[in-house]
Formats: C-alpha cells, structure tokens, sequence
C-alpha cells in the first residue's frame, strides 16, 4: 500500500479534475502492470473560524486512511520528527492533549473543522519479468473543501512517477504518456493549496512610514508579540527554559512599551504594561524554582563528601519535585485564564493597529537614541542607591539594567555598532545584579531547607557561601558599574 508519506517522488505531474490514469500498455521492458485496489485519503484541517491556528504556523489535523487513522499537529520551526500524534476513534473531537497545547493560539475561539483534502488513490506497478518492480504509477483525483462559514471546493488529477529498479528510457516513455494524457510538471499541491485557502489575509506589518520611529518600535513590539506565541507553545509543552523565555519576552514588551511612550497612544498601552507585568509575576515561582534547584543542586554537588551530612540531595529533589510540580500547575493555568486571553488579543490588537501617536512619525534615528538615554538616566538613580549595598535598592536597580538593555535593542537598527557595545556592557552589569538577587533568594531557600532538615550542616556551608558571594558582588559593583556609565559608551544617545 502506497500513501503519500511512503515515498519521494522522483517526478510529478498535475491536470484538471478526472483525468483518467494514463495509458501504460506498451511500455519499453514492461512485460505487464498490477493495478492495486483503489484508496480513499482524507485529510481533514482543524482550525478557528478566524483561523487563528493557520496564521501562527499551527497545522491540527486528522488524517485517515493508509492503513492509520490519527491525529496530527505540527508545530511553527518543527520537522518531520516532531509530529505530534494521537490514535483517532470514531469520534471528530480534538483530542485533550492536543488541545491544551494549541489552546494559547486559539484561546477564547472553538477549534472545528476547517477545510478537507480528499484523494482517492490508484498505484499501478509497472512489471518486468519474473514479477521485478520497474516503477510504480500514482495516480490521485483531489478534491479540495474548505467547511464551515464559507465553502470553497477545487478538484484536480495528480500523477507521481516512483522509480525502482527503471531507467531513463522507461521513465522518458512514463513520463510522455503522461504529458499526453493532459498532465503538466508539477509538485503535489493539496495540503499546500488548503494552506492557501485557509490563511487568513496577511498583516500589515506596519503603517508607518520607514526611517520612522513609529516604523521602527512598531516592528520590534510585532517581533516579540510572535516570539510569545511560540514560547507559548514551548510551555505548554513542558520545554526545558521555555517559562524563562516567556517571561523575557513579556518583559521586553512591557519595556518597550514604557520606554517609548511618547511614541504611543497610553490609553491602549498602558493596560497592556499592567498585564504583562501580572503575566510575568504569575509566571516568577516557576522560573524561581527552577533556578533555585539547579544552584542548589550544583552547590551542593561541588561540596567535598565530608561536608555533605546526611540525605541532603534527597531532601532537595522531594523539596522542588512538589514546589515545581504547583508552579508548572499554575503556569498552564493563568495561560488558560481570562486574563492572559485578553493580553494576547490585545497584543493582536497593538500588532494590527499600532497606537502611534504624531510624535511617531519623527526620524527614528534621532527620537529613539534620545528615548534610551531617559532610561539611561532612571538606571544612573538606581545605581547610586543599590552601590550603598541594600539588598531591595539593588534588585531595583537590576530590574532598571534590563529595562534599559531592551530599550537599546528597539534602538539597536538606528544605533549601530555603538548601541550594540553599550548593550554588551549593560549586560555585565545586569549578570553582576542578578548574581547577587540569586543570592538573596537561595538564602531564604536554604535557610528553609536547613530548618527540615535533621543536620542543616550542609545547607549552611551553602548559605555561608551565598552571603560572601553576595559581598563580593557589592564590592565589584562600583568597578563593573563605571565602566558601563562612561560617556563614551552613550554618546550616540546624544
């Protein structure tokens, strides 16, 4: 049984509906041709009404026939190898799993029926003597439907040549006969003509005019706005860091939005600045804990055996096996909340219709540099009270080095060279900044774990650590912290 996965066609060839399969008899070396039983394929597309899930790269469908009939979902940047399938019954409906993980690209819309490729399939094998297989001839009627609210219907013959053991004088002849009968070259179109029906209309990706800053924060925010949806789909998946890229790119759109505010409409943005950073905070105790367990696991696996006093790695993997399980929990459910659902709409929203108000429609590469150089100044504040070595001062001053290194990435077309070696040095003193609130946070962790503990000796040595590490961050700072605020580094932001 031949079906269109089995097989890589070395030829192809396309015509008008209900061709007949072309004429075979006389071929060159062919003593005779086994005609196999006619096979019905289906390939039946899920997707939204809007067709949300097309125009994120998501492709659900259900596939019978061939001898298997299953679900499938393929994902945007995925290859053959990470096909998602599921057995299917007797019933249409999308099954659970696969559900959930499409659920961010559909959220509040119904996932149905879309579109059908249907291809009814006759092989006939070209024989030579003692039965030796020369080359297989496939002949396809499609028809093509899209379903719901509207209805398209195409029909059309396809012809696949499949070598086995023919040479070029058979398939020469093969491929005469074919072109004959009405066929022209061409690849086999019917899930890529579905594709074509279903997709939505294409965005504008941006009505400002170029060289504009508008042009230039409006590209960036739709860049970031495609980046979540893809990272969405990484954490419903359960994708190693894939909550961390999430929350990242929730914090570079929120930064750009407030960074460049004189630039937009606050009546539209601001909401959207609200729940992304409600986004972020419901997503902390998942990345939380997965930073905490692998500094504390990889602290306590480089202590010598004779600090390490009684089951303390045990202790550590039951700790965070439950503390991880109930963030990963609430993760998929504010995903699945009303609220996220209304930030990724609004986000569509910002995409399709960017609020740009008439200060937009200055040259980019004079209004952005100046933008950045404001949040350059908010983080120069910061610095001056996180270098006096409070813990909350410097964890305030971490989250302005992230602000403003995003910032400079919106800037980064129209900085150049400059804006990228200001960004490299921001990044020093943002690692130096994290460093330090990782210590802050394993502390309170590990001053937990020693109090279950019923030798607490090794999670102390741990803490003993953390705290002088701490110290020694506070201590460089100033040094990492000038370099950076040199007026060299910012003089494209003049």
């Amino acid at each position: 049984m031949i079906t269109t996965q089995d097989h890589i066609s070395t030829s192809s060839f396309r015509g008008p509906a209900e061709v007949g399969p072309p004429r075979l008899a006389g071929l060159p070396g062919v003593t005779r041709d086994d005609v196999a039983t006619s096979e019905v394929l289906e390939v039946e597309r899920y997707d939204t009404d809007d067709r949300r899930l097309t125009a994120a790269g998501i492709s659900l469908t259900l596939r019978r026939g061939g001898g298997t009939d299953q679900w499938q979902l393929d994902l945007p940047d995925g290859d053959a190898a990470e096909h998602l399938r599921v057995p299917a019954g007797e019933h249409t409906a999308v099954p659970a799993e696969l559900d959930e993980l499409v659920r961010g690209a559909s959220r509040d819309r119904a996932v149905h029926a879309a579109g059908r490729v249907r291809t009814v399939r006759t092989a006939t094998r070209l024989l030579a003597a003692r039965g030796k297989v020369l080359a297989t001839v496939v002949h396809d009627e499609v028809t093509l439907a899209t379903l719901g609210r509207s209805t398209e219907v195409e029909g059309w013959t396809e012809v696949s040549v499949i070598p086995a053991a023919a040479d070029a004088e058979l398939l020469a002849a093969v491929e005469e006969r074919i072109v004959d009968a009405g066929m022209r070259p061409a690849a086999p179109a019917g899930e890529a003509e579905l594709d074509r029906l279903l997709r939505p209309a294409t965005r504008r990706r941006s009505p400002a005019r170029k060289g504009t800053a508008g042009r230039v924060v409006h590209d960036y925010l739709a860049a970031q706005v495609e980046r979540l949806a893809a990272q969405d789909l990484r954490v419903r998946r359960g994708e190693s860091d894939a909550v961390h890229q999430i929350r990242v790119t929730a914090r570079r759109l929120r930064s750009a939005l407030q960074s460049f505010r004189p630039l937009l409409d606050r009546e539209r943005t601001d909401p959207l600045v609200d729940a992304l950073r409600t986004l972020a905070r419901e997503l902390a105790p998942a990345r939380d804990a997965e930073v905490l367990r692998e500094r504390i696991t990889a602290g306590l696996d480089a202590l010598p055996s004779e600090l390490l006093l009684g089951p303390v790695q045990a202790q550590v993997t039951r700790h965070f096996a439950r503390v991880e399980a109930e963030a990963h929990a609430a993760v998929l459910s504010a995903l699945d909340g009303e609220s996220y659902v209304a930030l990724r709409r609004g986000l569509d929203e910002l995409v399709e219709r960017p609020p740009l108000t008439e200060g937009a429609s200055a040259k980019a590469g004079k209004t952005l540099p100046s933008l950045v150089g404001r949040r350059a100044r908010k983080l120069d504040r910061a610095m001056d009270a996180a270098l006096a070595g409070d813990d909350v001062a410097i964890h305030t001053a971490r989250k302005a080095a992230k602000q403003l290194r995003y910032a400079t990435e919106v800037a980064r077309p129209v900085g150049g060279k400059p804006a990228a070696r200001f960004a490299r040095s921001l990044k020093g003193v943002q690692q130096a900044l994290g460093e330090h609130q990782d210590t802050v946070v394993a502390r309170d962790t590990l001053r937990e774990l020693g109090a279950q503990a019923e030798n607490g000796f090794s999670f102390g040595v741990l803490l003993g650590r953390d705290a002088a590490r701490a110290a020694t961050v506070e201590a460089g700072l100033e040094r990492t912290w000038t370099a950076t605020r040199s007026t060299k580094l910012r003089r494209w932001m003049a």
